[in-house]
C-alpha cells in the first residue's frame, strides 16, 4: 500500500490520436485500480501536443468510452493543447540554468551520424557548443551528462540508463515548434501533484530522460509502475498503427475483466456479467500490484485484431 502520509494521485493521459483500444484499457484500468486501492485521486489529462496527429473528435470520443467503461475521474480534465505558457515557461528556466542550447541538426543529418547501432538514433551532440556557421535554429535540446540515471520502478525494478551514451542530448522543443512530450509529461506531472505514474512500460525508456527534467527544474520525482504492454500475433504494441480494434461501448465488462486478467488480478467466474458497479467493487479490493506480471510485454488473449 501506498503511504497513507502522502495522498496519492494518479492520472491517465491518453493521446487523441485515434479511440480507446484494449492497450489503452489496460494501462487505464492500472493506474485507476492502484489509485482507488490506496484511496487515492485519479486524473485525466489529454496529451494532445501533437495536433497535427490528432483525429478530429477523438478527445471527446475517449472522454465517452471511459465513462461507459465506469471511470471517474475527480477532477477536471486537463488538456495540453492550452498549457503552451507553462511549457514556455520552464523552458526559460532551463535555458537561464544553461540546461538546454539551439540545434540546427535535421532529422536525417542525426540519422546519417548515428553510431550507435540502434533504431533510435543518439544525437551526436553537433551544436552543443554553438550552432554551426550560417544555420538557423531548429529545435531546442537538453544538456545530458555521462551521470547514469537510476530509478525503482514498482514493477519492472532497478533500471539504469546512461543517456549520454544511449541516448543523448534529447528534444524539448521540437523543429516544428511544438513542445516535446519529455518536457510537457514532466512539467504537467509537478502541476498536477501527481505522486504515482502508472502507464505502459513502452514508456520505460523515456523515464530517464524524465527524471533528468525533473532534477534540473526542481522537481520532485513520482513514483513509477510501468505495466507490460500488450502486442499483437507478430510481435507489435497494439496502435492505431497496427488496426488495434476500437473498444465497444456495449462490451465494458466483458473488456474489463480482460484487462484484469492480463494485469494478473484473476476475476471470479461470472464477474463480467455482473453490473459495472459490482465490477469496480471486486477490482478495487482486490488490486495487488504483486499479481502483476513483471514483463515488459505480453500476447494479448482478450481482444479481436
Amino acid at each position: 500500500m501506498h503511504d497513507s502520509t502522502k495522498l496519492y494521485r494518479g492520472r491517465f493521459a491518453p493521446s487523441p490520436t485515434g479511440p480507446l483500444h484494449f492497450g489503452s484499457l489496460i494501462a487505464a484500468v492500472g493506474s485507476y485500480l492502484d489509485a482507488r486501492r490506496n484511496a487515492g485521486r485519479w486524473l485525466v489529462r489529454m496529451e494532445d501536443l501533437d495536433r497535427p496527429r490528432e483525429s478530429e473528435g477523438a478527445a471527446d470520443a475517449i472522454l465517452r468510452t471511459l465513462e461507459a467503461y465506469g471511470f471517474e475521474w475527480d477532477e477536471e480534465v486537463v488538456r495540453q493543447s492550452s498549457r503552451g505558457a507553462v511549457y514556455e515557461a520552464a523552458l526559460d528556466r532551463l535555458r537561464t540554468d544553461g540546461a538546454v542550447f539551439p540545434c540546427a541538426c535535421t532529422r536525417r543529418e542525426i540519422s546519417d551520424s548515428n553510431l550507435g547501432g540502434t533504431d533510435e538514433p543518439i544525437y551526436p551532440g553537433t551544436c552543443r557548443n554553438g550552432l554551426p556557421p550560417g544555420r538557423p535554429t531548429r529545435s531546442i535540446r537538453a544538456r545530458v551528462d555521462d551521470a547514469p540515471i537510476t530509478f525503482e520502478d514498482r514493477l519492472q525494478g532497478r533500471t539504469e540508463q546512461n543517456l549520454a551514451r544511449e541516448v543523448g542530448d534529447f528534444a524539448v522543443r521540437r523543429a516544428d515548434g511544438l513542445f516535446a512530450y519529455q518536457l510537457a509529461v514532466v512539467v504537467d506531472d509537478f502541476e498536477q501533484g501527481i505522486s504515482d505514474v502508472v502507464r505502459g512500460a513502452d514508456l520505460l525508456a523515456s523515464t530517464p530522460r524524465q527524471i533528468l527534467l525533473q532534477r534540473r527544474l526542481g522537481y520532485p520525482t513520482p513514483r513509477y509502475v510501468h505495466l507490460p504492454v500488450a502486442v499483437n500475433a507478430e510481435g507489435e504494441k497494439l496502435s492505431k498503427q497496427t488496426l488495434a480494434a476500437p473498444l465497444a461501448l456495449n462490451d465494458a465488462p466483458s473488456q474489463l475483466c480482460g484487462a484484469l486478467r492480463f494485469l494478473g488480478q484473476e476475476p471470479p467466474r461470472g464477474l463480467d456479467s455482473a453490473g459495472i458497479s459490482d465490477l469496480w467493487s471486486w477490482a478495487i479490493a482486490a488490486w495487488t500490484i504483486e499479481k502483476v506480471p513483471r514483463r515488459r510485454s505480453a500476447p494479448c488473449d482478450a481482444c479481436t485484431f
